[in-house]
């Protein structure tokens, strides 16, 4: 059977360890040569490159977010182990573990490092489909001849790469489509390397539970389950006109991913139609003050990204999630498209202090859509709010505070507790 040696990177056919260094870290598939399609994914990306940039915390339980009234926006390896996970509020999370060490955010940094990244993968291929900061699609097919190895070789000299170099380690998810390379990606965290091939796709997938698909969520699940279907196995086994008619273009989309069916492919110019981020609450959260934190820091985060990627939105959308489930999603078109965090808060504010009543919530998010160059978004001005240019000014200032002091360098009073 192909194998692959992790560690010196020699191809083999051996059982056990490698028969060039000894290395038991060994990936063996019989499709290994053969598949091109990948999925990779930085290891606890935030909390990693903390640790990369701070020795003394290498060693200890790192959690991204912010003070003991927040919420964990990411955490390390270690922490997770305690039971820390996102979106659980801060003082449930010291609670399971209290030796960890908290660290605000630093999008700054973490685009910085993520643009190393993508300059790596670029090195392979051209077709590199980013999904965030820390993951990225790669299709190698093609590539064997120009760089004189197979695609499994490629990622995991990829891997060693960004480890010696950018100092973070990274996942790899290969397969024959997207789909199942990002599942794959998810088996062997960290500092993975996990293959499915497509002669055992039905076979890997049929025992998995529906929740494993993209976009299957809580609601979803319990829909599902009250047709009787609980696991991938059972819903590639119903009628694909039944599924249609029963949840209609979702219900087509599930059936072909039962199958293992993924028609969609790695595409690098894709444009966004919008951007967004949003937090789950560990328990529903109906006070106003503690919402409109949350709301300040996802404005906060939304505006990092966007800046990075030298866009703005015209439309700016707010979405609650109520303790049933039912979502409420509010949308205010600007006059002209921005990527200030201030200007985002402001017009997702208003909204939620209407809707406050609709509470208590379960989530809260918020999104830019119409998106346009930066080069087209607002200067800042505002007839009708006098302040609206200080503001502009501060919040440029304070980016630029941070971007070469660290988050920590100043913070806003609407992210304290």
């Amino acid at each position: 059977m192909p194998a692959l040696c992790r560690d010196c990177l020699t191809p083999h056919s051996a059982a056990g360890r490698c028969p060039a260094c000894g290395s038991p870290r060994q990936v063996r598939h019989a499709e290994l040569t053969r598949l091109s399609t990948a999925h990779v994914d930085c290891d606890a990306f935030y909390a990693s490159v903390e640790k990369r940039d701070n020795p003394e915390v290498r060693d200890l339980p790192v959690i991204i977010g912010g003070g003991k009234r927040g919420v964990v926006s990411t955490c390390c390896y270690i922490a997770r182990i305690k039971g820390v996970r996102s979106a659980m509020p801060m003082f449930k999370a010291l609670r399971l573990c209290p030796e960890a060490v908290v660290i605000p955010p630093r999008m700054a940094k973490y685009v910085e490092v993520s643009r190393e990244i993508r300059a790596m993968m670029l090195d392979l291929t051209p077709l590199v489909e980013p999904l965030s900061l820390d993951e990225a699609f790669l299709d190698l097919a093609g590539t064997e001849r120009l760089h004189g190895a197979p695609p499994a070789v490629l990622l995991a000299r990829l891997q060693a790469r960004v480890e010696a170099e950018v100092g973070i380690t990274l996942s790899v998810g290969l397969s024959h489509n997207k789909f199942l390379a990002k599942i794959a990606s998810d088996l062997d965290k960290p500092r993975g390397f996990a293959v499915i091939g497509r002669a055992e796709t039905r076979s890997f997938l049929d025992p998995k539970p529906v929740s494993l698909i993209w976009g299957v969520g809580t609601s979803a699940v319990e829909s599902l389950g009250r047709e009787g279907i609980r696991t991938i196995g059972d819903l590639r086994r119903r009628e694909r006109k039944h599924l249609i008619e029963r949840f209609g273009t979702l219900g087509d989309r599930l059936w072909r991913l039962a199958q293992g069916e993924d028609a969609r492919a790695v595409s690098p110019s894709r444009e966004a139609k919008s951007i967004s981020h949003e937090t789950t609450f560990e328990s529903d959260v109906g006070d106003l003050a503690t919402l409109r934190r949350h709301l300040w820091l996802l404005s906060e985060e939304l505006s990092a990204r966007a800046k990075a990627k030298e866009i703005g939105g015209k439309s700016v959308t707010l979405k609650l999630k109520r303790a049933n489930f039912t979502l409420l999603t509010r949308r205010h078109t600007l006059d002209a498209p921005t990527q200030l965090a201030d200007r985002v808060f402001r017009a997702a504010e208003a909204p939620l202090v209407r809707d406050l009543r609709e509470g208590p919530f379960r989530l809260i998010g918020v999104g830019l859509s119409d998106l346009a160059p930066a080069a087209r978004c607002d200067p800042g001005d505002d007839l009708l709010d006098s302040g609206a240019r200080k503001r502009h000014q501060a919040e440029r200032a304070a980016d630029a505070i941070r971007s070469r002091f660290g988050a920590k360098a100043i913070v806003l009073g609407r992210a304290l507790p």
